[in-house]
Formats: C-alpha cells, structure tokens, sequence
C-alpha cells in the first residue's frame, strides 16, 4: 500500500498542471486571442506558463492593439493581458497535379488541394477549384505548382458565337435584347456585339451576370 501511494504522489507531482485551483486555464486566454484576430488553428498565441491570473467567472474581453497582439481582458477580476500572436501562413491551396500547356484549359482532374506556405502572397492564391476549373493557363505550368491569379487569364463570362443580353441605358429607361458575342470576353472586357433584331454592331462591356452592357 505505501510502494502504491508513493507511486501515486509521483505521478501527481509531474503531471502537467493545465490550470490550478482558482487560476484562469491558459488554453481559454490563448483561444480568446485567438478568436480576435479569428485566426482559429491558423496561429499560436504565445503565453508564459508560469502565468497565474485569478480565474474569470465571466466571458473574456478582447481588443486587437496591433497587427499580431491582442489585449485579452477580465473586468471582474481586474486582470489584463497583452498576448503576442504568431499567424501561421500554412493553409490549403490549388496544387497542379500534372503539366500543363500554355492555353490548354484546366480541369477538376488537374488540380488537388494541399497545405502550402502562402506568406506574402495569400490573396493571389487560388483555393476554391471554381476559380480554376474552366480557366485557360496564360504559361506553361509545371506539376506542383501552386496556383495564382496571375497563372491563368480572366475567367471568360462571355464566349464568341454565345447569345447574350444586351442591356441598353438611356437615362432611366434600361432595353433588354438579345445580341451575339462576336468575341470572347471576361468581366469588365469591351467586346463587340450583333444586335439580333437590328444586325447592327455595337461595343458593349461584359457584367458579372454575363451580360453586356451599352450606355
């Protein structure tokens, strides 16, 4: 019985301690700062673990003070803490999974989503396939590669030879009719358009919906 209980006082004494009796868990401190700069598992906030703040019997309060630091709060216990943010630039992306030629179209069968380090250029980087599938490569694309804006042209909303809208502006009164496209064009593209009814040409600029619009 006394080789069990001083077995048992060892196990205690190097058992991590997450969060005393009394004192706030730090996983709760590190998951508000978190929360702020509604990062979730993309960052770690960095807090000392010999910290000991009375425990908060109340929701934490938060303010981001500057681009990687969050003020993290409890008014009733009268605490505050700066936590510093480390952003993780991990996050999924498109992934070539073969080849392709300069002009050749991209398919769901070529692209796979794979974790990449995406620092410094997270916004021209694709991740959902619908901003791929369909697109034209502007340049021969290796297998691996992480897929950018700048890799493919515009996604084209309008093709030649496709009936369109034509929306015509005069002032408060907008004519709906139907043109065909005489090329292709992405959105904001001027493109030329026949008038099916007049046959007459004309210059109108490619819409989000896919129409064209003349004013």
């Amino acid at each position: 019985m006394r080789s069990f209980l001083c077995l048992l006082a060892g196990w205690l004494l190097s058992a991590p301690v997450l969060a005393a009796p009394g004192f706030e868990p730090l996983p709760r401190i590190a998951a508000a700062a978190l929360s702020a700069l509604d990062l979730g598992q993309g960052g770690q906030a960095t807090l000392d673990p010999n910290l000991r703040l009375q425990r908060c019997t109340q929701a934490l309060s938060t303010r981001i003070t500057a681009a990687q630091t969050v003020e993290v709060a409890c008014p009733s216990a009268g605490w505050r803490l700066f936590v510093p943010v480390v952003v993780s630039n991990t996050r999924p992306v498109l992934v070539l999974v073969r080849p392709l030629a300069a002009g050749q179209t991209l398919s769901a069968e070529d692209l796979q989503s794979l974790p990449r380090q995406t620092a410094g250029a997270a916004h021209a980087l694709l991740v959902d396939p619908a901003q791929a599938i369909g697109r034209v490569a502007r340049r021969p694309l290796q297998a691996g590669s992480v897929l950018s804006q700048s890799d493919l042209h515009p996604e084209q909303l309008v093709r030649r030879g496709q009936t369109v809208d034509l929306l015509v502006q005069r002032g408060s009164v907008q004519v709906r009719v139907a043109a065909r496209a005489l090329r292709d064009g992405a959105l904001g593209d001027s493109i030329t358009v026949e008038n099916l009814s007049s046959r007459r040409v004309v210059h109108g600029t490619v819409q989000a919906d896919g129409t064209v619009a003349v004013r």
